[in-house]
Parts: C-alpha cells; structure tokens; sequence
C-alpha cells in the first residue's frame, strides 16, 4: 500500500502514461470510449480537452472556467467544491448553456460532478443518477468513496 502523503505524487507521475492510455483505448477500432458524451442539454462529460485552447483565447470565446483540483487517480472532490461545481452547472443551464465537465479521461471525478448534478436537479437518489450517466457513458467507475460522498451531497439537499 502507498503511503497516503505520497500518493498526489504517485498520482502526478502517473498522470502522461495513464493519459496516453485513455487516447490510445478511445482510437481503438471499435472502441466504446469516446472522448465525451453529452449527458443531457447543459453537461458534457468527458476527458481533458486535448486541442485546447490557452486560457485568454478561452476568456475571448465567452467560455467561463471553474477549476475544482482534485487529486487524479486516488482523489475524490471536496462536498465544498462539489456544491460549487454544481452551482455552476446550474447558473449555465439557466442561460441556456452547456457546460464540458472534465477531468483527465472523464470516467470517475468528473461522473461524481456529474451525478451530483442530476441529484440537484432532479432530486435523484445517487444511485438513479450513476446509473443515468452508465447508460450514457458505460466506461464511468465512481468508487466507493465518491459514492459516499454522493450519498452525503444528497442527504444535504433532501433535508
């Protein structure tokens, strides 16, 4: 077992060979991984956009960023920061936008974002909304503790 403070680094070095793996599986003939899938009108999800843009060029486009850090690989979003993702979600759906939720191969911290956006909004169980997202984008793993954290995301909002 890795000891617990050296895990962000195992996680950083960890990071380009792990990525080269999610691009190398997407390209795959017949590969059941796309890049992203759209989840509903306001959320995509998937994996770190690879063709971006630096961030002025974003900030010139209108496109509005919210970075919420968390660890790749062993990492699992603050509740803190998770109600802020979705509090973002939510402000750019009232416009009429949609959001790109990401992380490196948008299988596991960007689909604990995800599905605690589809609790909000539509008061779902965490289970109805990690089910939602698999039917959409089979490839997702949420572990355990995300799923407590989700479970914990919606006894805070049905209360």
């Amino acid at each position: 077992m890795i000891p617990a403070a050296l895990s962000p680094g195992l996680a950083r070095l960890l990071f380009y060979p792990t990525l080269l793996y999610t691009l190398v599986r997407e390209q795959l003939p017949g590969s059941r991984r796309p890049w992203f899938s759209r989840i509903d009108r306001a959320v995509v999800l998937g994996a770190l956009p690879l063709r971006g843009r630096c961030r002025q060029e974003w900030k010139a486009m209108g496109v509005e960023c919210l970075r919420l850090s968390t660890v790749d690989l062993i990492g699992v979003p603050s509740l803190e920061n998770l109600q802020k993702g979705v509090q973002f979600v939510l402000k750019h759906r009232e416009c009429g936008n949609s959001v790109y939720v990401h992380c490196k191969a948008g299988r596991s911290r960007s689909a604990t974002m995800v599905a605690a956006y589809l609790i909000q909004l539509h008061q779902w169980t965490p289970q109805e909304a990690i089910d939602t997202i698999a039917k959409i984008r089979p490839h997702i793993i949420i572990h355990q503790k995300q799923v407590q954290l989700l479970e914990n995301f919606y006894r805070n909002i049905t209360v």
